[in-house]
């Protein structure tokens, strides 16, 4: 059993750490929300005042943040978590965030002989509930083996992508495409709606020919074709919007740094960026069918 801090309890968080709770382990948490935090003293988690309450004495430090800005300040701020850390703590960023932003925190805890590892996540709330996420690591491989002893404990697959900012870097790269087959995805079912097909018919035919993907396989983008998915549950839940624009303009940022080609990727943040500005933010991502939709007149 592990001494766990847990700092982030969003639709991601708040399942991770009730898994390691279940798991056996002993997990203090805080998040700003006080639902939040009700919801995970309901899971057998300890409640904790502050983050650094959460961090004292742990060896384990897990944080699950919205942005670049929250996860300096929780690590590097003016009551950041640099000050409380002892050398024995493993603290583990599960945040989608600029991998420059991810080195920024390495370098400044390894200032203070704190050992960091960068460990976006992949598989949506379903994985972070059902514990099999996928962690895409980025940071000294000791640590990342270390990091296993929880990370196995909300996820089914641990993956070493390279040093400290590596994992960012993959994890956008993934969400990029993810974005661009989701697209595509709901374009040609409403492509196919308009000519008369059934959604659920065209899915299935699709899914046995070249057009398979992992949005037809689990995650439809039509309502009504598969049971839940939030597009059969008014696309409530699931991923933002908000958050899947947020990560497209990481990999924008991170295709401008390098100078790397990413003209699928720069069209689909627009049009993600365009269905937030229009309202549909607090939306799963796969709301995109309703926006390629063709207008009734």
């Amino acid at each position: 059993m592990a001494k766990i801090g847990f700092i982030g309890l969003g639709n991601m968080g708040g399942p991770m750490a009730v898994n390691l709770v279940n798991a056996g382990h002993s997990v203090k948490v805080f998040d700003l929300s006080e639902a939040a935090l009700e919801q995970a003293r309901e899971g057998g988690c300890q409640v904790a005042e502050s983050a650094r309450q959460a961090a004292e004495q742990a060896d384990f430090v897990i944080t699950m943040l919205p942005a670049d800005k929250h996860v300096q300040a929780v690590y590097l701020g003016e009551d950041g978590l640099n000050k409380v850390l002892g050398r024995d703590t493993l603290a583990i960023d599960c945040s989608t965030i600029s991998a420059e932003t991810a080195r920024k925190v390495a370098a400044g805890l390894a200032e203070e002989n704190i050992r960091f590892i960068d460990a976006p996540v992949s598989g949506g709330v379903a994985g972070a509930r059902g514990g099999t996420l996928t962690f895409i690591c980025g940071g000294e491989a000791a640590a990342v083996e270390n990091a296993r002893t929880v990370l196995n404990d909300m996820g089914k697959n641990v993956f070493h992508a390279g040093e400290s900012g590596a994992g960012q870097v993959a994890k956008i790269c993934n969400n990029m495409l993810l974005s661009v087959l989701m697209a595509g995805t709901a374009e040609a079912l409403q492509l196919g709606i308009a000519h008369g097909l059934d959604a659920k018919t065209l899915s299935e035919i699709m899914l046995k020919s070249s057009g398979r993907n992992w949005t037809l396989e689990v995650y439809n983008p039509c309502p009504g074709v598969m049971d839940n998915v939030p597009s059969s549950n008014g696309y409530e839940g699931g991923f933002l919007v908000d958050l899947m624009s947020k990560d497209l303009g990481l990999a924008q940022q991170a295709a401008l740094a390098s100078g790397a080609m990413t003209p699928m990727g720069s069209l689909t943040h627009n049009l993600y960026r365009s269905w937030a500005q229009l309202g549909h933010g607090q939306e799963d991502f796969s709301s995109i069918f309703k926006y390629v939709q063709p207008k009734t007149k």
